[in-house]
């Protein structure tokens, strides 16, 4: 098969092993993923502000299109709980829209996504996402989970709360009207969780979250709760996903593209994140530019079929695997399966109260927070734990699609301060070494020559760095008697051209005081891009060494012997033994 085609047709590809051993195993998946999306489907459009049908429909229609143009064989697409959350943030963000403009308002930030997604794939700007910190995904999503349970206790305790409320605001009026609390919504909310935490506990392979609502929704008939101003949820439509035509007018495509981009962007990062842990375990290699067109190929045709944003959900990912999927017929088995039982079933939902909504998702948030870790950045490192903490709370506290992009810009920042201060070491010759072995003066308590300094520099020279390299050049080389310096560069990966310069100006300023700017040890690499680009004629080609042997069998010579006659550090086998106080100074010899 020709590359391109498999390239742009990925299914073409994998359809060509499929047999009956492997239909078979993706079948029995498929009915596992079916059973484990259904509540899961109806959960997640209760958090995203739509109706229950919208998240049955986003699993039914979205997994079926990423996994033919994917490139994981068991990724599981479709609406998540932190994708939710934020898409209701920044449908809301319009203000006080009526349902149908709601829905309109939600299926165009599903588009722009998806146009967003498949743009990066194309562009095969797939590494992008390895520049994301993991710690700002851990916080972003322990800070979506405290917003969706928070957003879920309005529906446990059968208290009208208006929506759109900021995170204190809603605690704000839930504190206020405590006293109006249903004490049989509570009961039966309480009930679901319960009996899920117990199912979980007992058999982790059972559809916890559904028995745990079947439960919720015997105790209401039971205890009459439809009387008692116990919400229900209603039954389904009993349709297949019709279709839909998102907003595209010009106000609402500014209004929501900034929001839309941090859905794309939030969405790429769990499915591609997803997608390779699932891979390690199944050996299997990921495309991340054929996840992202994956992806973004799901949203756009999604947002045309009453599908809101989706992207790869962990748990029937995981599930997926675990019950035996070989290929992405798996996903499409579980679509298939799920859309029979919503024409087969439609009332499945029409007696399901929404405290036990409420309480399965309480249950979806908790699991949500990665304590561990979360326990560990904040054991390992103060920058991560900053950005951990200051991602929380923009979480919490500004509108999540901001949240996201802090940070990102946050973590990004970090990165480059730390990559802008590459380590500038002062190194020396160990006395009396058989080889000239050249360590660390502060971890090994070595004496430095007066007149030559060497550093080695861990990093690279480029034009966010040369500040800090070239400050502590001049701070060595104006110490003293200083005036050469020697550069061990075997740390340094390139030389852009501001390092350059930099570089051709400090070797000038050294040898207008009568010394030298020394380099050993560059990688060849850095070497032939300096002479391609005319900078080691400028610098002097004279003044590179292949080694800090050579560089130093020469300096040593020509520094000045006034200065040699009464230094007692001796650190060079090419130094002489001046006497001393009427004594002889021991030579440590290399």
């Amino acid at each position: 098969m020709k590359p391109w085609l498999s390239f742009n047709f990925p299914f073409l590809s994998w359809g060509r092993n499929l047999n009956k051993s492997t239909l078979t195993a993706d079948l029995i998946a498929g009915i596992t993923g079916a059973v484990i999306v259904l509540p899961q489907g109806v959960a997640y459009a209760f958090i995203a502000g739509l109706p229950p049908e919208f998240g049955l429909y986003t699993a039914i229609i979205t997994p079926i299109i990423a996994a033919l143009f994917g490139s994981s064989s068991h990724l599981i697409s479709g609406p998540t709980a932190a994708i939710s959350i934020v898409v209701m943030s920044v449908a809301s963000g319009l203000g006080d829209l009526d349902p149908a403009q709601y829905i309109g308002a939600v299926l165009t930030i599903t588009l722009l996504a998806g146009l967003m997604q498949l743009a990066l794939g194309l562009l095969r700007l797939g590494s992008l996402v390895n520049f994301i910190s993991h710690t700002v995904v851990i916080s972003f999503t322990a800070g979506a989970a405290i917003l969706i349970g928070a957003s879920q206790l309005k529906h446990l305790l059968g208290i009208a709360v208006p929506s759109g409320l900021s995170f204190v605001e809603g605690l704000s009026q839930l504190g206020t009207q405590l006293g109006d609390t249903n004490l049989t919504s509570l009961a039966i909310g309480l009930l679901t969780l319960v009996s899920a935490l117990l199912v979980r506990k007992f058999n982790r392979r059972w559809p916890h979250l559904l028995i745990g609502m079947a439960v919720g929704s015997i105790a209401c008939l039971l205890l009459n709760g439809a009387d008692q101003g116990v919400a229900l949820v209603g039954a389904l439509p009993g349709t297949l996903p019709p279709l839909s035509l998102p907003d595209l007018s010009a106000s609402t495509l500014q209004s929501l593209t900034s929001g839309a981009f941090a859905v794309a962007l939030l969405g790429l990062i769990e499915a591609v994140s997803i997608a390779r842990a699932i891979g390690i375990r199944s050996q299997q290699q990921i495309d991340g530019n054929q996840e992202f067109i994956g992806q973004g190929l799901s949203n756009i045709v999604g947002s045309f079929f009453s599908c809101y944003a989706g992207s790869g959900s962990f748990t029937r990912s995981g599930a997926n695997y675990d019950a035996g999927a070989k290929t992405p017929m798996a996903a499409i088995f579980a679509a298939v399966i799920l859309a029979a039982i919503i024409l087969l079933v439609p009332g499945l939902t029409a007696y399901l109260p929404l405290p036990a909504m409420a309480g399965a998702i309480l249950l979806i948030a908790w699991n949500l927070i990665d304590f561990h870790h979360i326990s560990q950045i904040i054991k390992s490192s103060r920058n991560e734990a900053l950005v951990l903490v200051v991602t929380f709370l923009a979480t919490l506290f500004v509108e999540l699609e901001f949240a996201i992009y802090i940070g990102v810009f946050l973590s990004l920042a970090i990165y480059l301060r730390r990559t802008s201060r590459p380590t500038v070491m002062e190194v020396a010759p160990i006395p009396d070494h058989p080889r000239r072995q050249i360590k660390n003066t502060q971890r090994f308590s070595l004496q430095q020559c007066p007149q030559l300094k060497i550093i080695r520099i861990d990093g690279s020279l480029f034009f966010g760095a040369i500040d800090h390299i070239q400050q502590r050049i001049r701070t060595l080389s104006n110490t003293g008697d200083t005036n050469r310096v020697l550069i061990i560069g075997k740390g340094i990966n390139f030389i852009d051209v501001a390092g350059a310069e930099m570089l051709i100006q400090e070797a000038r300023r050294l040898q207008r005081r009568g010394g030298q700017l020394m380099f050993s040890s560059l990688k060849g690499t850095v070497i032939d891009e300096l002479r391609a680009n005319g900078y080691l004629e400028r610098i002097g080609e004279e003044l590179f060494y292949d080694s800090p042997e050579a560089a130093l069998a020469e300096s040593v010579a020509a520094l000045k012997q006034e200065v040699c006659d009464h230094c007692t550090a001796r650190i060079f086998r090419e130094c002489a033994t001046p006497p001393a106080s009427g004594e002889m100074i021991a030579v440590s010899r290399l």
